[in-house]
């Protein structure tokens, strides 16, 4: 159903990184959501009346909260969408993630309070009337919410939407949450054992956890988590299949909202080569990777002397030996010999992981001492450089 309403209202709905069809996508879902969630909520909820259960109706105001997300959702996505203006060079991506953050609180504060009403229900029970309308509604909500978290968590791949990733995640939990109500009610009609309370509290419990799964989601690329290393790998192959660049380090993404991806690195080349001819293939991987991963990406140009024997050999050995004696995870780049009267001096950055085991001050020494116990004369200039990828 979704597909076909796609395609109906969404124009060019294939090219995902586009932002105007992005937006178009959150909408559609969002007011889709809406009124799935209210059909929900209408229906769990003459279920509870019926019925006399906290939990079924502690359920249907899980749906409501979910409606009132959607609404949420609706409004992240229109802000998102706005185009960049002087306050916000980079445009107002992020506001999809502080979307998902407050959508997070809401289902958490939705399952905080059910959690209370539902201990009032275990401290003080009242029957339960289970009957078979409630029953057959609550088996059909768990199909529609199946089906929500399917197309939530599809269409949240196609256009890497954490916010619809996190809704997708929300209503597999309301699905958990119904099935405990439908067996609440079973035990209650089978063996006259009243748990509706405890249901209720599991439910709620659900919820929460929901909720802080989604918000744990929401605020990793807020707080500027690492680049997911397929994608680092995916640049790095995009770059390095132009055999003029010999090889990259320094690579950084910047992530300003989905579909709002900036990427800088620097592209080692030959330094005897023709300077314009060289530009143009770094010219052409920056396009390459515009169109590949629809980001913007700046390329700086490393000049490195590739055809002198002696440097080759110092740089290969000093890697041999930097891995060897301290660890695999060491690269080295950027790398100069400046040889004097009485000593040479081998400068070098040198890359490891940004939780690499040693501090910088003592990597640097094991460095030096490296360098001077297996190179007669040299010594190393070294500066540590703590990289994300």
């Amino acid at each position: 159903m979704l597909k076909l309403l796609a395609r109906l209202f969404i124009r060019g709905s294939e090219n995902c990184t586009d932002p105007r069809v992005r937006t178009a996508y959150g909408t559609l879902c969002g007011i889709y959501g809406i009124f799935l969630n209210l059909i929900l909520f209408a229906g769990k909820y003459i279920a509870g009346l019926l019925s006399g259960s906290v939990a079924i109706t502690a359920d249907a105001f899980n749906n409501l909260s979910d409606a009132g997300s959607s609404v949420i959702t609706l409004l992240g996505f229109a802000l998102a969408g706005k185009k960049a203006d002087p306050e916000h060079p980079y445009g107002h991506g992020r506001i999809e993630y502080i979307t998902g953050l407050a959508i997070s609180v809401i289902i958490i504060l939705v399952g905080v309070d059910l959690g209370k009403n539902s201990i009032e229900k275990i401290l003080h029970p009242t029957p339960v009337e289970a009957g078979l309308i409630p029953a057959l509604i609550l088996i059909a909500a768990i199909a529609v919410k199946v089906y929500i978290s399917f197309y939530n968590r599809a269409i949240g791949k196609k256009i890497h939407s954490s916010v619809m990733e996190a809704t997708a995640l929300d209503a597999l939990t309301d699905t958990i949450s119904t099935f405990v109500v439908l067996i609440s009610m079973a035990v209650s009609f089978f063996f006259k054992i009243n748990i509706d309370g405890w249901a209720g509290l599991i439910v709620a419990l659900f919820i929460v956890y929901a909720g802080f799964s989604a918000a744990k989601d929401t605020i990793a690329p807020l707080l500027g988590k690492a680049p997911d290393p397929d994608f680092v790998r995916s640049i790095e192959n995009t770059v390095m299949a132009h055999e003029e660049i010999l090889g990259i380090h320094d690579l950084f993404v910047h992530d300003y909202g989905p579909g709002r991806v900036f990427i800088s690195l620097h592209a080692e080349v030959d330094g005897h080569g023709d300077f314009f001819a060289l530009h143009d293939v770094v010219d052409s991987a920056e396009t390459e990777l515009k169109e590949k991963f629809g980001c913007l990406a700046t390329i700086h140009m490393d000049p490195i002397d590739s055809s002198n024997p002696e440097i080759n050999s110092l740089r290969n050995g000093v890697l041999e030996a930097l891995k060897r004696e301290i660890s695999e995870d060491i690269r080295i780049h950027d790398f100069r010999v400046v040889p004097g009267p009485s000593h040479t001096n081998l400068i070098f950055d040198a890359a490891v992981p940004v939780d690499f085991k040693l501090s910088d001050a003592k990597l640097e020494s094991a460095i030096k001492e490296t360098v001077s116990s297996s190179f007669t004369h040299c010594f190393a200039v070294v500066n540590i450089d703590r990289t994300a990828v």
